[in-house]
Formats: structure tokens, sequence, C-alpha cells
């Protein structure tokens, strides 16, 4: 693993939880990269649908329900 210099509140925050989740300092900053990571490229994923977006196909609840025969 790469270098890193945290805060030293942060750090001491970090180790905290690392503690009290029973892994290494290391292993929580990897996992919390690892998350930030896959959650930017659900951002990234998300934003590239939405280009196409066009509000003018919504379909409303009512009707949704009303095509499938599930109204009360």
């Amino acid at each position: 693993m790469n270098a890193i210099t945290l805060a030293p509140d942060l750090e001491k925050h970090a180790e905290k939880w690392a503690r009290r989740s029973g892994q290494s300092l290391d292993a929580l900053v990897a996992k919390a990269l690892e998350r930030l990571l896959e959650d930017l490229e659900d951002y990234a994923a998300a934003e590239e649908a939405l280009k196409d977006y066009d509000p003018s196909t919504n379909v409303s609840l009512e009707d949704v329900m009303r095509r499938f025969d599930l109204e009360d």
C-alpha cells in the first residue's frame, strides 16, 4: 500500500474504528477507499444514464396499477 498522511484527528478517529472493527488501520483505509471508488463509479454511471433521460416518458404509479390491473 502507498503511504498516506492523515490529519492527526482523522487518524485517531480511524484508528478507533479500526480497533472496534478488529482490523488494521491499513485494512480500514483500503476498504473505505474501495467503497468510495465504487460509489464514484456508480455516480458516474448514473450521470451517464441521465444524459438520455426524457421526463416526458414517465408513467404515473396510477397508470401502472391500472395497466396491470392492480387497482384496489
